[in-house]
C-alpha cells in the first residue's frame, strides 16, 4: 500500500542554521556551533539526505562515528554528485566543507533522512540493512531511537526486507507520526 504524504514543517525565524563556513577561524566557528546548539538545549528535528557512498552531512566514509561538527574533506564522488549546484563543473565545487559531525547528528531528538533514486540504493540498503560501519556512515543511523526513512521505489530497490518495510508502514500506529 503507497501512502502519499506532504510534509510541512513551519520553523521559527532563525530556527535553521549551520556552522559559518566564511569564518576566519573555521576550527572556532565549529565550536561556536556546537555551543549554539548547546544553549539552545539541543536539535529538535534534523534532516538529511544520503550520498551514493552512505555520507550524512558531508561525513565522508571513514569519518569517526563520534565525530563533532568540524572541517571536512570531500572526496571526489561528493563533489561530483554536488556538480549540479555549480552549473555541473565539479571544478567549482569545494574541496571541503564545514559539516556536522555524526555524533552531533546523532544527539537530534528526531532524525528524518531522505533519498529519492536508484543512484541511492546501494546507500540505503547499506543504511537499514548492513552493519554499522565508518564505511558507511549512515549506518550510524541504525542506533537512534527515533529516526525515519523515508525513499521512493528506486532508493529501495536493493532493500533484501522491502515487503517486510512495507507492511510496517502501512500497519504502523498513527500516534507514532512519521
Amino acid at each position: 500500500m503507497q501512502r502519499d504524504f506532504v510534509l510541512r514543517v513551519d520553523f521559527a525565524p532563525g530556527a535553521v542554521q549551520g556552522p559559518d563556513g566564511h569564518a576566519a577561524d573555521l576550527p572556532g566557528a565549529c565550536a561556536a556551533y556546537e555551543a549554539a546548539i548547546a544553549a539552545a538545549g539541543g536539535i529538535d528535528l534534523q534532516i538529511l539526505g544520503i550520498g551514493t557512498d552512505g555520507h550524512i552531512a558531508f561525513n565522508e566514509p571513514g569519518s569517526s562515528l563520534g565525530s563533532r561538527t568540524r572541517l571536512k574533506t570531500l572526496t571526489t564522488q561528493t563533489r561530483a554528485d554536488n556538480a549540479r549546484f555549480f552549473d555541473d563543473n565539479i571544478e567549482l565545487v569545494p574541496h571541503h566543507c564545514l559539516t556536522q559531525g555524526l555524533a552531533t547528528i546523532m544527539s537530534a531528538r528526531r532524525l528524518v533522512l531522505i533519498a529519492a533514486g536508484r543512484a541511492k540504493a546501494e546507500a540505503v540498503h547499506k543504511l537499514a540493512e548492513g552493519p554499522v560501519s565508518t564505511m558507511w556512515p549512515a549506518t550510524v543511523i541504525q542506533h537512534h531511537p527515533h529516526a525515519t526513512v523515508l525513499i521512493d521505489e528506486g532508493a529501495a530497490s536493493r532493500l533484501q526486507l522491502v515487503t517486510y518495510y512495507r507492511e510496517v508502514y502501512a500497519n504502523k500506529p498513527t500516534w507514532q507520526g512519521i
